[in-house]
């Protein structure tokens, strides 16, 4: 920057000062051992600045799910850093603003573009993910200080220069051709000349780079301008445009994300254009663009919604897909009961439990009786009924916590868990005489009954086995010795002399 606009910067008695309570707040925001009962103390004193926080608290920038009454209430809320970074930019603006007849219209059309810039960079931000969003909001909406300094100390060689210009590319241009420095240049000096936040200096400064930060917080700052120009533009479709591409290229959001903030900035801003006093709505041509923006992004979201609940179907028919398919795995696909292999994985799981719990646990082997001259008289498919009506009936008349498997050919095997040895008959016994006096398959000859041959072993009570395959094979050692004992009965292994027949077939054919 030139000396001599440095020295005259320093010696303007027409550029103001921050107000008192500006000034206390500077220090405040220095202080690293600050506390928000000093701040609230000394905004309490300005009645304009305690409403202005009041109502921002309660605008859509915080959307609390109470309203805020009081200021206490409003800074509680806020937080310290947010209440001195809003109450710094309520404050040290104000002298700038409102000072000086001349240019009005171009200094109001600066403060416009202030105000959206603070609103832009805080959405910036939050749309990347940062946390600074008030820090943002001060440096955007202090970033363009320079004009309003230099509008306010070189009125007769600045206000033309900032009338000429038809956007912020051409002011620069001409600032640094008839200046030799830019606004942002002056900006820092008159905020480091106030002892603003080194932050805040350092993101004025830096805020008209010809080239975007690698620093996420001042790229935002230096895209928030370029946003701000959607509303004040002539061409608000040609600068959305180039809003875009810039804030695509740097922060990587798409056309979805950047008019969703967009959406965000339109509706806070009449808040707080009012809290800055500034006369700002959102033209006809911008608003359109966010009404078809919102519009879009309902579809969208239907569509999603759509995809969303089309995925969910189709994965939960998947998963009962899935389930079918396992539960296929671990059945016989005849009778529908358990095969063998899901047979060896229950009997061990039930086994183990048992012996943990010191619980009985009954293993039944069951085998029809002379189940081949079925097949031989009436053919296979005859004998493929028969083993599934007598599966589903074996298994109606057990509990739901017992296990019913298909061994093989026209054996099968029940697990009964917490069974002893004298039940496990009891209840096979009964099984048996309902199953000799109910027909399996009815033939154009009669009903066909079937008869069959069981052998218990028990786990718990007398005995101990060592391992699954030591009680199975038990179990199916007394199946044989019931069929060598004439067939048609039922046997313990360790009671023998308990054989238990069922009445003789009294009608229809036999096996």
């Amino acid at each position: 920057m030139p000396p001599e606009l440095t020295a005259a910067l320093a010696l303007c008695r027409h550029l103001p000062s921050p107000p008192g309570i500006a000034l206390r707040i500077i220090e405040l925001a220095q202080d690293p051992e600050a506390e928000l009962s000093t701040v609230a103390d000394i905004i309490g004193i300005d009645m304009a600045l305690s409403a202005r926080m009041l109502r921002i608290a309660n605008s859509p920038l915080y959307a609390s799910r109470r309203r805020i009454e009081n200021l206490g209430q409003a800074l509680t809320m806020l937080g310290l850093n947010a209440t001195l970074c809003l109450a710094l930019g309520f404050t040290v603006t104000q002298g700038l603003v409102a000072c000086g007849e001349s240019g009005h219209d171009l200094r109001e059309r600066a403060w416009r573009r202030s105000i959206l810039s603070a609103l832009a960079a805080s959405q910036l931000g939050q749309a990347r993910g940062l946390r600074r969003l008030e820090e943002l909001m001060l440096a955007g909406l202090m970033q363009d200080i320079g004009i309003l300094a230099l509008a306010q100390s070189h009125p007769d060689a600045y206000l033309p220069l900032l009338r000429e210009a038809a956007d912020n590319p051409m002011l620069l241009a001409r600032e640094r051709e008839h200046l030799q420095c830019s606004h942002a240049d002056v900006g820092a000096l008159v905020a480091s000349g106030w002892d603003l936040p080194r932050y805040l200096v350092d993101a004025i400064a830096r805020s008209e780079d010809d080239t975007l930060s690698d620093d996420d917080f001042q790229a935002c700052v230096q895209l928030s301008g370029s946003v701000a120009d959607i509303w004040l533009d002539a061409d608000s479709d040609a600068a959305r445009g180039r809003a875009l591409e810039q804030v695509h290229d740097r922060l990587h959001l798409d056309s979805a994300q950047f008019d969703r903030m967009l959406a965000r900035i339109g509706k806070a801003l009449p808040t707080i254009a009012s809290l800055f006093d500034a006369p700002l709505a959102t033209p006809a041509r911008v608003q359109l663009l966010i009404d078809h923006a919102q519009e879009l992004a309902t579809l969208r979201s239907l569509r999603q919604a759509q995809d969303v609940e089309q995925a969910h179907r189709r994965a939960d028919e998947f998963e009962a897909r899935a389930r079918r398919l396992a539960e296929q795995a671990h059945r016989d696909a005849l009778t529908g009961v358990l095969n063998r292999r899901q047979l060896d994985t229950v009997l061990e799981q039930e086994f183990l439990r048992a012996t943990r719990h010191g619980r009985p646990l009954s293993v039944v082997f069951i085998d029809l009786d002379d189940f081949k001259k079925i097949n031989d008289a009436h053919g296979h498919l005859t004998g493929d009924e028969v083993l599934r009506a007598f599966a589903s009936m074996l298994q109606e008349q057990l509990r739901a916590s017992d296990t019913v498997a298909r061994y093989g050919g026209e054996e099968f095997v029940a697990l009964l868990p917490n069974t002893s040895e004298t039940a496990a008959l009891e209840v096979i016994r009964r099984i048996l005489a309902n199953v000799v006096s109910t027909p399996m398959v009815m033939l154009q000859e009669g009903p066909l009954f079937v008869t069959f041959s069981a052998g218990v072993a028990t786990q718990g009570g007398n005995e101990r086995f060592a391992d699954v395959q030591d009680l199975l094979r038990a179990a199916d050692d007394v199946l044989y010795r019931s069929k060598n004992l004439g067939r048609n009965r039922v046997i313990a292994r360790a009671r023998t002399d308990t054989a238990a027949t069922a009445p003789p077939l009294v009608t229809g054919s036999a096996a």
